[in-house]
């Protein structure tokens, strides 16, 4: 029935291989178990109930992938979407994480009905790539900025804004043996290098506060390392603080600024989204070799289903913007070619459940260096911007810099969207923009002048 039902044969692999590839991918992205809380609890959501909802998020959207598309790609909450939702949408911008939720789930809605009309393939198209290639590289300065921040590697200063922290604090350091640790276990194809990365940090902390290096100072937020494995109950009581709420609709609805507001969180949610999740299957499926004569990936509907049914479930639990994960070419690298290899990475997510205390008891210093390598590698995409071309090369910089900068994601596609149209059409060259850039250029202006 296995075989029937997945094609095993028809993709050149077995059972074993491919729950072998679902345990390699679970490893390699489990991190955002302990990242996702971290950051969601910035804007005042439950730790515990954002880990449930996180868990049960990336569970639902890695089953539908497998069982409706077939592919071995898995979901989860995404890293940067994430970091919009607690830092922009209710730091910068100062919302409620129920209207960041209400925004995510709207999103999910919309890209339901977007690619049940092949829409979403189309509006890939008429984004030009100079942003597409600058919204990724844009977000892994922020996140790693975030990671930076996060271990007290960078604070603020009255005079410069920013400047360098006490490198001597156990935060900090452990934090670089993190980051060294990481990208020498990556570079020696190690699986799993960034949670192992990430426990091993962890696990130095303990050290640290057990010798008294690290000390307890919890009016200073400044928390136990030590799991309360007591405290279990209260973990998965959490979720109920998180999920199916809801925000008053005056703060979505209560007046024209709030109401463009709304629509310009939702329009980030889901511009950053739809060119995260495509690229993702784009460049994973290049390498699982799924790609037709035409660079066109089959079944690529039903992938983008999945995201949209993982996105929409992730905010009804709790969770912000669930999306495909790159590193689910780990998995495909380890021989994984089916939804089988999906299954086996939502099995091992559901078995997280029962480590919560632990992943709660991460330190933010301790998934820094996480935030810090994936930034490092969402850079890569910059280099594919035509630099020679300085109408392509403004709009992909202003996205790039405006990002970490303005510490907004939104802010940094704002300036990306408007400039590329100013300068193509003072340059001669009005043909090159779109219309779909015209109409988000507009938005954007209005945006501003608001």
């Amino acid at each position: 029935m296995v075989e029937k039902f997945f094609k095993l044969k028809e993709n050149k692999t077995t059972v074993k291989t491919e729950i072998l590839a679902g345990i390699t991918t679970f490893m390699t992205m489990a991190y955002i178990l302990a990242v996702n809380p971290d950051i969601l609890s910035a804007a005042g959501m439950n730790k515990h109930g954002v880990f449930v909802a996180t868990v049960l998020a990336s569970v639902i959207g890695t089953a539908v992938m497998a069982l409706v598309a077939n592919y071995p790609f898995a979901l989860a909450p995404g890293m940067g979407l994430n970091a919009f939702f607690a830092f922009t949408v209710c730091g910068v911008m100062g919302h409620s994480w129920q209207f960041a939720l209400f925004a995510v789930f709207v999103e999910g809605i919309i890209f339901i009905i977007l690619t049940a009309f092949n829409v979403r393939e189309a509006l890939f198209n008429a984004i030009p790539k100079c942003m597409k290639y600058a919204v990724s590289a844009g977000i892994g300065l922020f996140i790693a900025f975030i990671g930076l921040k996060g271990a007290g590697v960078i604070v603020a200063d009255g005079a410069t804004f920013l400047t360098l922290g006490n490198m001597t604090t156990p935060q900090a350091v452990l934090c670089m043996v993190g980051v060294i640790l990481i990208v020498v276990l990556m570079k020696r194809n190690v699986p799993g290098a960034v949670l192992i990365g990430i426990a091993t940090t962890y696990a130095l902390g303990i050290v640290a506060e057990l010798t008294g290096w690290y000390v307890v100072d919890i009016e200073a937020g400044v928390y136990s390392l030590i799991p309360n494995f007591a405290a279990a109950e209260g973990i998965f009581g959490g979720l109920n603080e998180v999920a199916f709420k809801f925000p008053a609709m005056s703060e979505v609805f209560g007046s024209a600024e709030s109401i463009i507001t709304f629509i310009i969180v939702v329009f980030s949610f889901l511009f950053v989204d739809l060119f995260d999740t495509l690229g993702t299957l784009i460049g994973v499926a290049a390498k699982a070799d799924y790609l037709d004569e035409k660079g066109e990936l089959p079944r690529v509907k039903h992938a983008l289903f999945a995201d949209a049914v993982g996105t929409t479930a992730g905010a009804l639990l709790g969770t912000s913007t669930v999306t495909t994960f790159v590193e689910s070419s780990a998995g495909v690298i380890a021989g994984g070619r089916t939804g089988l290899t999906g299954l086996s990475t939502a099995a091992c997510f559901a078995l997280a459940l029962f480590a919560a205390p632990i992943f709660i008891a991460i330190p933010s210093f301790a998934t820094a260096p996480a935030l810090i390598v994936v930034g490092v590698l969402m850079l890569e995409s910059i280099v594919k911007v035509d630099f020679s071309d300085i109408t392509e090369a403004l709009p992909a910089f202003l996205t790039l810099i405006m990002m970490p900068l303005a510490y907004s994601i939104s802010e940094g596609i704002v300036f990306g969207g408007i400039s590329y149209v100013l300068v193509k059409v003072f340059t001669g060259k009005a043909k090159d923009v779109s219309i779909v850039m015209y109409i988000m250029a507009v938005l954007f202006a209005i945006k501003m002048v608001i």
